[in-house]
């Protein structure tokens, strides 16, 4: 429990747990007290006795080094805390003279003994980091709020991305990676993956289902017999053989279409076949096409309907999402709140995955531990040596004084025994 405030603690505001302690205390203190002052009564009245009953200078002996026993214990424990009798008596009150020397050796101790690499590691392998992180995002309710903050923050990241300059150089970079790419071949390799098994052959059908429209258009038909008057003779218009000529032309080239139409191995396809193939090659190893290819290209790049494209993107995107998560059925939050659910789901069924996780967990939090454990150090040494030192001394005192009371008993206890083995070697030795 830290104590931090420096004012004196109001005993009716203790906690049960400490009044109870207070308690115990006083019974404790009193208890070793009276065995005191007992061991004294003891003493003097065996001492009086003596005389009439010889035996009683053993309890005596016992009971006065039981006594001295007793004040020294009392000297040792009292000066812990406070200076005894409040003499000034030299390495006394230990614990308050000595706070920052406490304080700075308890948060060497903290930072070496608890904070070290291999103890950190082991204790937060033993922390499953990605299980927890799944079954949190596995709680619909979770992964819900979850997406609801991640899109709160959408309009402001956007915002940022804009003024921080991104929206330019990804325009740039993108306008550069144009630039080096090669678009004949480029466009060559995708007509190879168009034509491939014979798929160009439908563009040859839809050639001729639009050449069969214009055979049977009433105006293309008058267009061509006016053409083909214009070029013949006037007298062989007298005898209408533009309407001949023009006849002839719409049957031939009628029956034509009709049979490359029904025959997948027509001349004319397999003509079509090596017209797409040289082009598509003539494409891939031509200067001329490649110089044309780069020429459209850096035309498409300067036209400024394309520079501003990155700028139009980002304001599209940047009013669908505040439009979108100001709606009450946002689409964006459903499906990234699913997204988040689904994540969590697959996440506890894999437990390489997880495994990974954790091991990158345990590898980042105990980089952090160790970066960071000095700083510990030294802020539970600013802490302890903020303690008001009354505060303390009673903190300390009120946690560890029952058992420091028990040494007094222990040293009556041994300090008898001790005085009692002393008097008997004594009459032994000098037989009196």
């Amino acid at each position: 429990m830290a104590v931090t405030s420096s004012q004196p603690v109001d005993r009716q505001m203790e906690a049960p747990d400490e009044a109870a302690k207070r308690a115990a205390l006083r019974r404790t203190k009193l208890v070793a007290t009276l065995a005191l002052v007992a061991c004294v009564a003891v003493f003097l009245a065996a001492r009086a006795l003596q005389p009439t009953w010889p035996a009683l200078a053993y309890v005596a002996a016992f009971a006065e080094a039981a006594a001295i026993g007793g004040l020294a214990d009392w000297y040792a424990v009292v000066a812990l805390f406070r200076r005894p009798l409040g003499l000034p008596i030299p390495h006394t009150a230990i614990i308050p003279a000595n706070k920052d020397r406490i304080a700075d050796n308890l948060g060497r101790f903290i930072e070496v003994n608890f904070l070290a690499p291999e103890p950190v590691r082991a204790k937060l392998a033993e922390i499953d980091f990605a299980q927890m992180m799944a079954d949190w995002l596995a709680d619909e309710r979770r992964s819900a709020g979850l997406s609801r903050f991640v899109l709160r923050l959408a309009p402001q990241a956007i915002g940022a991305l804009e003024n921080s300059g991104l929206r330019d150089f990804v325009s740039n970079r993108l306008t550069e990676q144009i630039e080096r790419v090669q678009v004949a071949p480029l466009a060559a390799d995708m007509l190879s993956a168009l034509t491939a098994d014979r798929r160009h052959q439908q563009l040859l059908d839809e050639l001729l289902r639009m050449l069969d429209g214009l055979l049977n258009d009433e105006d293309t038909l008058a267009a061509m017999r006016d053409r083909i008057r214009n070029e013949l003779p006037t007298l062989a218009n007298l005898f209408k053989a533009d309407a001949y000529l023009l006849k002839k032309i719409v049957a031939a080239a009628a029956s034509l279409t009709a049979d490359v139409r029904s025959d997948a191995e027509h001349p004319l396809r397999h003509e079509f076949d090596r017209f797409v193939a040289g082009f598509v090659d003539e494409l891939r190893t031509s200067p001329d096409y490649a110089a044309r290819a780069e020429r459209l290209k850096r035309d498409l790049l300067a036209r400024p309907e394309l520079r501003g494209l990155a700028g139009d993107f980002w304001t599209s995107l940047r009013a669908f999402v505040e439009h979108d998560i100001r709606s009450h059925d946002s689409i964006l939050r459903r499906h990234l709140a699913a997204s988040f659910v689904e994540i969590g789901r697959q996440l506890a069924r894999d437990p390489q995955i997880r495994s990974d996780m954790n091991q990158g967990f345990v590898v980042a939090l105990s980089s952090f531990v160790e970066s960071q454990k000095s700083g510990v150090a030294a802020f539970i040494s600013d802490q302890v040596k903020g303690w008001d030192i009354v505060q303390l001394t009673r903190l300390i005192e009120l946690n560890i004084g029952r058992d420091l009371q028990y040494i007094r008993f222990n040293g009556m206890i041994i300090g008898g025994l001790a005085g009692l083995t002393l008097h008997v070697a004594e009459r032994l030795i000098f037989h009196n």
